[in-house]
């Protein structure tokens, strides 16, 4: 068991090597390929940690004829991979646990949300869990993030910058599956990104539910990369195929426990009536649903339509990505008023304090574009830390109040933001 030699540092590293010192059971999860095995070898093997995949047949035999002795037979301290496959494995480690509760004993990975289902019943006040998604734009680029820091802070840097211009459709277009990544040819990360989606869904997904249409699954989800950060319009995906509302909403669930998509509920309060509550959808990545629109970056750039809802995906994984490694838990939502008034990513950090960011994909901004930070901010009152519209400008301005336009680079780059002491960050 190595360590690749271009392995990438996380930002949920730390949270991990700390889950670690406390708990018995630490769980990895997030999509298949994002990296989770990788991670797990980096941070474990130095310690002395063996590894087991249940990817392996025999391994999966060996815990369905005696889940109890598989365990009992185990080393010290173990890696154990995929471990959705053994569900039957699950109470056997809380066996073990209540007569050892030893920290850092077994670390799991797993590609389904795990907590979603009855498996881990038994490991309730036993286990921690680590998020992992796919590479973030600071972790390609080796930058400890500083985005959230300077936008709960209020405290972008006023300068003048560039553009990011064609290199963000790059980006966009290659997405942060770190195996597709390798491929420097766009047409050949579209031909791995194709068949790692025919995987889960036609492979993974049966084993997981009971699918009598497995091929549903990959339509579907390439009907909702077509409709992703829009409001989810359940009706219209079901109108492309013979099914039940009921039917298409379980597929959905299916593919969001498979962290293929996500859903983002709208901010709320109960003093405001005229709020949109509808969720909204968003793929769990770019690429993913480049490839699965067979998009590559001129035919992006040529759709300027479909590049701002991509876009305002690209930006809201980003910041999904970037929150994961912060000691402070994250909520995120959006915020639309039947007027028409919206902001696509709203923040929550902690437990009251709130952000609002705007992504446009144009290079210039006027004062209408800003009209749903100025709502969000009458809204939530002393709650609002700042907004932020992030563009493919060059100006970082401050527009008084807390609202800021900002370059979309910002996202990565530390120009434009400075470290903050009391930072929540881990790493």
């Amino acid at each position: 068991m190595t360590t690749p030699a271009n392995y990438k540092p996380r930002h949920a590293e730390a949270h991990l090597r700390e889950a670690m010192e406390y708990s018995p059971v630490t769980l990895v999860q997030g999509p298949r390929q994002c990296g989770k095995t990788t991670l797990a070898q980096a941070v474990c093997q130095p310690a002395g940690y063996d590894y087991i995949s249940f990817d392996d047949e025999v391994m999966r035999r060996a815990v369905e004829a005696d889940p109890t002795g598989f365990v009992n037979g185990l080393p010290e301290r173990v890696i154990l991979d995929e471990v959705q496959r053994v569900p039957r494995l699950f109470s056997a480690i809380k066996l073990a646990v209540d007569r050892n509760r030893q920290a850092g004993r077994f670390v799991l990975t797993g590609s389904v949300k795990v907590l979603q289902t009855k498996i881990t019943d038994s490991l309730a006040g036993r286990m921690a869990i680590i998020r992992l998604h796919p590479l973030g734009q600071t972790e390609l680029g080796g930058v400890s993030p500083g985005f959230l820091d300077a936008l709960f802070s209020a405290d972008f840097k006023m300068r003048q910058g560039e553009p990011a211009g064609a290199p963000l459709l790059s980006r966009i277009v290659a997405g942060g599956y770190p195996v597709a990544l390798q491929h420097v040819d766009e047409q050949r990360r579209g031909a791995w990104y194709a068949h790692c989606i025919e995987t889960l869904t036609q492979q993974d997904a049966p084993d997981l539910a009971a699918i009598r249409s497995p091929e549903i699954l990959s339509r579907l989800l390439a009907l909702a990369a077509a409709q992703t950060a829009q409001l989810l319009n359940v009706n219209k995906l079901a109108s492309s195929f013979q099914l039940s509302r009921n039917a298409i909403q379980d597929y959905l669930a299916l593919l969001s426990k498979m962290f293929l998509l996500e859903q983002t509920p709208a901010w709320h309060s109960n003093r405001l009536k005229r709020l949109v509550k509808t969720p909204k959808l968003h793929i769990g990545d770019t690429g993913v649903a480049c490839a699965l629109m067979n998009m590559n970056s001129p035919a992006l750039a040529h759709d300027r339509h479909l590049l701002g809802h991509v876009l305002e995906t690209f930006v809201f994984q980003e910041l999904r990505r970037q929150a994961s490694g912060d000691r402070q838990p994250h909520a995120f939502f959006h915020f639309r008023e039947k007027d028409g008034a919206e902001v696509d990513i709203v923040i929550q950090r902690g437990t009251t304090v709130l952000a609002g960011v705007e992504v446009k994909a144009a290079a210039t901004v006027n004062d209408a574009d800003l009209r749903g930070l100025r709502k969000l901010k009458a809204a939530t009152g002393e709650r609002f830390a700042a907004g932020a519209l992030l563009y493919n400008g060059d100006h970082c301005l401050s527009f008084g109040g807390g609202i800021y336009t900002v370059p979309l680079s910002a996202l990565w780059e530390s120009r434009y933001w400075r470290r903050h002491a009391g930072s929540g960050r881990s790493d």
